[in-house]
């Protein structure tokens, strides 16, 4: 279809000089100030590379349990601490220090910041349980529990949409009507039916 080919200018303009429709009021007006054409990319998007992404992904492979599942604290304003490491990185290397010994004082930097934050959670911790509350949140909780309360999350959430439910409400009518009748047979294969 030849005819779909273009933008919404071009198309009208051949419906309208084909006759197949009469000309619309906006048509004039559109073609005194037409919209803007966008370059199109014909299939080739480049991919998006930032300077710290070698480092990104070394820290990554150093340290598995930090990468980040949650599609929504990927937006956070927080940036997760492989990309922290790397940024910390090309600070230092734009001090003059050379890769490996860069790489290393931001390794030793980001396991003291976790060290610190896992002692100040024991802190908190013992403090909640004096005072009798609930202890906060662990601040580098791991990254299979976080999956794990997903997948339940999701799991819980089938039985709550209404569609669901209304289906387990008519199998539950269905098998009732079954065990009143007493006429359908084997009642261990209501369901199968």
């Amino acid at each position: 279809m030849s005819w779909m080919k273009g933008d919404l200018l071009s198309k009208t303009r051949r419906l309208v000089g084909g006759l197949a429709t009469r000309e619309p009021v906006w048509l004039k007006a559109m073609e005194a100030s037409p919209p803007p054409v966008f370059p199109r990319s014909n299939g080739k998007i480049k991919k998006i590379v930032l300077p710290e992404d070698v480092y990104v992904r070394k820290f990554a492979n150093k340290h598995p349990g930090t990468k980040i599942d949650d599609p929504v604290k990927i937006s956070a304003f927080i940036p997760d601490p492989a990309r922290v490491y790397g940024c910390r990185v090309l600070e230092l290397k734009e001090h003059g220090i050379n890769e490996d010994d860069a790489m290393s004082v931001a390794n030793m930097e980001y396991l003291s910041e976790r060290k610190e934050m896992k002692k100040a959670y024991k802190r908190l911790k013992e403090l909640a349980k004096m005072q009798d509350k609930d202890p906060p949140p662990k601040p580098y909780p791991s990254s299979k529990k976080g999956l794990m309360t997903q997948q339940k999350k999701s799991a819980k959430a089938r039985f709550e949409t209404p569609s669901v439910r209304r289906l387990v409400n008519q199998l539950k009518t269905e098998k009732d009507v079954l065990l009143q009748d007493k006429t359908g047979g084997n009642l261990d294969n209501w369901i199968e039916e």
